[in-house]
């Protein structure tokens, strides 16, 4: 699917990998930026010597709310202009550091049919270059019909 474009329900089948979503390497600047447009000055994110030394890390951390960000793009990105990224889970559970390349990955899981549109759902994780899984999770879309309405906006939950 190309970027930009939204995929139509009928068209998306089951076990469709996504296009992938990588960044980096991840540089220190990179986390300074984000940490000063999220407010989030924690010196993990950039003081190597305290990370290290008082917090007992490997390294700098990559932020958890930047591979928030992340995950929300790969899922927008694929759902394009008229889909709808209804709702998105996942959880920290590797680290990741400063210089790392991360990718973001999701395969469709299933489909479901809704009045209006129809919900694809996506397993998804974030993997860095030695191929360490650090963040998985789930997500669901929500894509027009072919024949159908666009997507209303303000988005409405529909009752399943």
């Amino acid at each position: 699917m190309a970027l930009g474009k939204t995929p139509y329900f009928e068209d998306v089948a089951v076990g469709l990998e996504l296009p992938g979503l990588e960044k980096g390497p991840l540089t220190t600047a990179h986390l300074m930026r984000w940490s000063a447009a999220m407010e989030n000055w924690h010196k993990i994110h950039y003081d190597k010597p305290f990370a290290i030394e008082h917090d007992k890390l490997p390294g700098l951390l990559i932020n958890g709310s930047l591979k928030q960000q992340f995950v929300m793009q790969l899922i927008a990105d694929w759902a394009g202009p008229q889909g709808w990224p209804w709702k998105a889970s996942f959880q920290f559970r590797a680290m990741n550091l400063v210089e790392e390349t991360v990718r973001v990955w999701g395969r469709v899981t299933g489909k479901r049919e809704a009045p209006d549109f129809g919900l694809i759902d996506i397993e998804l994780g974030i993997i860095n270059d030695a191929g360490k899984e650090s963040t998985p999770g789930t997500a669901v879309v929500a894509l027009p019909y072919k024949s159908g309405k666009p997507i209303p906006y303000p988005f409405v939950a529909p009752k399943l």
